[in-house]
């Protein structure tokens, strides 16, 4: 299990790293603090009503700067960019966190294992 956990992270560390940056800054830009004025709604379209029930805002502002690129961070975070490839890397990449979680903890289990048998100190962790 080891042997295939390190082999893999070779190939897919790259795009486990990129998708981790950009999930990171697409989060960044929706969280990033609007400018400090505070601008007017904008008015409704001529003849726009709101139908009966609904609560109706207007559409917000661009804010430009960092959140105007949230689109973009998530066009690349998610691998749509590189078209069709780009966005199979992504899939597989998923797959694979979804391997090392599982294989990580495998062979910690082995460890912990084997630390028992050979009646070393109990702990979770080891030195």
């Amino acid at each position: 299990m080891r042997k295939w956990h390190r082999w893999i992270s070779v190939f897919f560390g790259v795009f486990l790293l990129w998708i981790a940056v950009t999930g990171v800054l697409s989060q960044v830009a929706v969280l990033w603090p609007a400018g400090t004025e505070a601008a007017a709604p904008p008015a409704p379209p001529a003849g726009f009503a709101c139908p009966e029930g609904w609560r109706c805002l207007p559409p917000r502002a661009d804010a430009g700067g960092i959140r105007s690129m949230v689109g973009l961070f998530h066009h690349l975070h998610s691998g749509e960019t590189f078209g069709p490839l780009g966005t199979a890397i992504s899939v597989l990449s998923g797959l694979v966190m979804v391997f090392f979680s599982f294989s990580g903890l495998w062979m910690y289990i082995v460890m912990f294992r084997n630390r028992a048998k050979r009646n070393i100190k109990p702990g979770w962790f080891w030195k």
